[in-house]
C-alpha cells in the first residue's frame, strides 16, 4: 500500500506543477512528471537499484543486482526483497520528476528526458547508497528517515543548476507568468499529502510503532506549516492565498520527511512551524530576483529539506526508535553530522548535474526555440492542446 501511495505522488506532482504554469504549457509540464513513471521506473529495475543498494563500497553499490539479479521473494528486512526494490523505485521516480519544476515552459522535452535518465543513475543512486545503502553517510550516522537529503535537497540542487544552465523564460521577469489553474495545484497538494503517508510511514518497512509515529508526524508538521504560513500571509498582505496554502503543505511535508520516524508529534509541530519561515521569505526574494526557478523547487524542496534535515539533528529522540538523540536530548554532534550530509548532497548533486547538462547539451539543444516557447510547449513538443473553446479554437496561448 505504501509503494502504491508513493507512486500516486508522481501524478499528484503533475497536477501540483501543472496548475502553476500557463495553459499553453500544462500538458508538457504534467508529462515531465508522468514520463518519469516509465523511464526512471525501468532504469531503476535495470541498474539504479543495484547502484543504490548493491553491496559495493562506501560510495556506490556494485553491479551484482543488475536486471534484478538475486532480487526475489526472499526477505529484505521485514518485507520481500522485490517489494523493497519496488518501494525504493517509487522514490527514485518522484525525485527525478521534482527537478522539472525549475525548468518548465522552456526546456526541450527530449533533453529533459535524457537528463533525468542519466541523473537517476549518476546522482540519485549513489546518494541513496550513501545514506540508505550502507555508504559513508550511513557510517557517519546521518539521519534521513524518508529522504530529506536523498530526495529533496538532492533534487532541488539539480533543479537550481538546471534553471541556471537552461536560462530564464523569455518573458521573465518582465511579464506576470500566472498560474492557469490554482484548483489543479490544490488538488495536487492534497494528493501529495495523501501519498506522503506512504512516503514517510512506509519507510518504517513494517506496520508497527515507528510507522505509526511517522504517520502522525506527517499529519502534524504540514498542518503547523500551513498555520504559520497563513499568519505570515495575513500580516504581510491581509489575504491568505490558495497558492500559498498549497505551497505551505508541500514545504511542511518536505521538512518532516527526514525526521518523521525520529521525532515526537509535538516536535513535528515545532519543526513544521519553523520550516515555514525560511521558505516563505525565500519565495519573496526569488520573485524579486532574475533567477527563474519557475515553480520554486529550491525554496520549497531545497530549503524545506535542508531545514528538516538540520532540525532532525535537533529534535531526534532515541527513546522513540532507539537510533540517535539530537541536540535537545544531549547529542549536539548529531546536528553537525546532519549538516555534513546536506553539504555533501549539495556539492555532489550540483557538480554532477552541471556536467550532465553540459554533456547532454552537446547532443541535443537544452531549450526549445523562441518560437516554440511563444507558441507553447504543448503544441511544439507534443502536438497536443489541453483546452479548446466550445467552437474548437485553442486556448493554448491564454
Amino acid at each position: 500500500m505504501s509503494a502504491a501511495l508513493v507512486l500516486l505522488m508522481t501524478p499528484a506532482l503533475a497536477f501540483f506543477y501543472g496548475g502553476l504554469v500557463r495553459a499553453k504549457n500544462v500538458l508538457n509540464t504534467m508529462m515531465m512528471s508522468f514520463i518519469s513513471l516509465g523511464f526512471v521506473g525501468v532504469l531503476w529495475a535495470v541498474a539504479g537499484y543495484s547502484l543504490a543498494f548493491g553491496p559495493g563500497n562506501a560510495w556506490v553499490g556494485d553491479l551484482s543486482r543488475l536486471f534484478l539479479n538475486g532480487v526475489g521473494l526472499e526477505a529484505q528486512g521485514t518485507i520481500p526483497h522485490v517489494l523493497f526494490m519496488a518501494y525504493q523505485g517509487t522514490f527514485a521516480i518522484i525525485t527525478a520528476a521534482l527537478i522539472s519544476g525549475a525548468i518548465v515552459e522552456r526546456m526541450r522535452f527530449s533533453a529533459y528526458l535524457l537528463f533525468i535518465c542519466a541523473w537517476v543513475l549518476v546522482v540519485y543512486s549513489p546518494v541513496a547508497h550513501w545514506v540508505w545503502g550502507g555508504g559513508w553517510l550511513a557510517g557517519l550516522g546521518a539521519l534521513d528517515f524518508a529522504g530529506g537529503t536523498v530526495v529533496h535537497v538532492n533534487a532541488a540542487v539539480a533543479a537550481l543548476v538546471a534553471a541556471v544552465v537552461v536560462g530564464p523564460r523569455q518573458e521573465y521577469p518582465s511579464s506576470s507568468l500566472l498560474p492557469h489553474s490554482v484548483p489543479f495545484t490544490l488538488l495536487g497538494a492534497g494528493l501529495l499529502w495523501f501519498g506522503w503517508f506512504g512516503f514517510n510511514a512506509g519507510s518504517a518497512l513494517s506496520a508497527g510503532p515507528v510507522a505509526a509515529l511517522a504517520f502522525v508526524t506527517t499529519m502534524l508538521a504540514p498542518a503547523a506549516t500551513l498555520v504559520v504560513w497563513t499568519f505570515i500571509d495575513i500580516v504581510r498582505t491581509g489575504k491568505p492565498t490558495a497558492v500559498g496554502c498549497a505551497t505551505a503543505i508541500v514545504v511542511g511535508l518536505v521538512a518532516i520527511t527526514p525526521a518523521a520516524g525520529f521525532v515526537s508529534p509535538m516536535s513535528a509541530i515545532l519543526l513544521g512551524g519553523i520550516a515555514a519561515v525560511p521558505s516563505y521569505f525565500a519565495l519573496i526574494i526569488r520573485a524579486r530576483s532574475g533567477f527563474d526557478d519557475s515553480l520554486d523547487v529550491v525554496a520549497a524542496h531545497g530549503l524545506g529539506g535542508t531545514v528538516g534535515a538540520l532540525l532532525t539533528g535537533v529534535f531526534a529522540d532515541r527513546a522513540l526508535n532507539g537510533v540517535a538523540d539530537g541536540l535537545l536530548f544531549g547529542n549536539p554532534a548529531q546536528l553537525g553530522i546532519q549538516a555534513a550530509a546536506v553539504l555533501a548532497a549539495i556539492v555532489y548533486s550540483g557538480v554532477a548535474s552541471f556536467v550532465l547538462l553540459k554533456v547532454i547539451g552537446l547532443v541535443v539543444p537544452l531549450r526549445v526555440s523562441s518560437r516554440g516557447e511563444t507558441e507553447g510547449l504543448d503544441i511544439h513538443q507534443h502536438g497536443e492542446e489541453a483546452y479548446l473553446h466550445a467552437e474548437g479554437r485553442s486556448q493554448a496561448s491564454v
